[in-house]
């Protein structure tokens, strides 16, 4: 037992002190604890949120929802922009080949540092659910949506935490380009009824989502494959999370656009 016990704290000491020493003194990212508390509450919610408005009205948060979906559509645009003029900048590939480490510290600082914010920006969306919740769309909180947003957190800190830079910014830039799209979408959305003559484009959201993962997953697969100074632990990783993803997003763009049609048809 002292032996288990004594194994646990030597582990738990290697991910505290294995960490990249840029991004260590950065919030939320030395510990796993924060993350792991953070990721319990939002578990919490999920499970007990529905219980507790069960006999309450549904909050329309109509005015807070716009608020909210253009600031993170403002977010994935600024993480956008930076991902992709500091990656050109520093001669980052996106086939894998060694960065060109004779670029400045403070540029491949400012890669941490937006690979910082992209982690922060989960930590953010798992707003999302909690507005579901309070406007008692439970029906929008699937093991997908939970899934997505829970494992991203956990994804990201350790991406941060290990690996701030390298390969890691071409997920993220993907992602922030999505989630222009998806926000904006989400922005138009919570302005009521009036905006769904304008919502017809959100089969090619879900296709634009798939279309992510599948150059994540070439991506991945091409760098375990290459002479890649990215860690092959973390390629595997990645390629198999994107995988589990793309079945989950298949899944429902099957359930949703074409057995749902279907379904109308008959």
């Amino acid at each position: 037992m002292a032996s288990t016990w004594q194994k646990t704290q030597e582990f738990y000491n290697w991910v505290l002190e294995s960490g990249d020493p840029r991004t260590d003194p950065w919030p939320l990212v030395y510990s796993p604890l924060p993350v792991t508390l953070i990721f319990a509450s939002y578990l919490l919610v999920v499970a007990l949120g529905p219980f507790f408005m069960r006999q309450q009205r549904p909050l329309e948060l109509r005015g807070l929802l716009v608020a909210y979906n253009l600031a993170m559509m403002a977010l994935s645009c600024y993480m956008f922009y930076e991902f992709l003029v500091t990656s050109v900048l520093g001669n980052y590939s996106y086939l894998c080949q060694p960065v060109d480490y004779s670029w400045s510290e403070l540029g491949m600082r400012q890669m941490a540092k937006v690979c910082w914010w992209f982690f922060f920006s989960k930590v953010i969306e798992l707003l999302d659910t909690v507005f579901f919740i309070l406007r008692k769309k439970q029906e929008q909180v699937t093991f997908l949506h939970v899934y997505h947003h829970g494992t991203m957190l956990f994804n990201w800190w350790s991406g941060v935490k290990y690996v701030p830079g390298g390969q890691a910014f071409f997920i993220g830039m993907l992602n922030s380009f999505v989630h222009i799209f998806m926000y904006g979408y989400y922005a138009l959305a919570s302005l009521g009824p009036r905006m769904h003559r304008y919502l017809w484009w959100k089969r090619y959201l879900t296709i634009m989502q798939l279309c992510q993962f599948v150059a994540i997953a070439a991506h991945s697969s091409y760098n375990l494959f290459t002479e890649c100074p990215f860690p092959d632990g973390f390629n595997t990783a990645v390629f198999l999370y994107i995988l589990s993803l793309m079945a989950l997003f298949l899944h429902f763009y099957y359930r949703t656009y074409i057995r749902g049609k279907q379904e109308k048809l008959t």
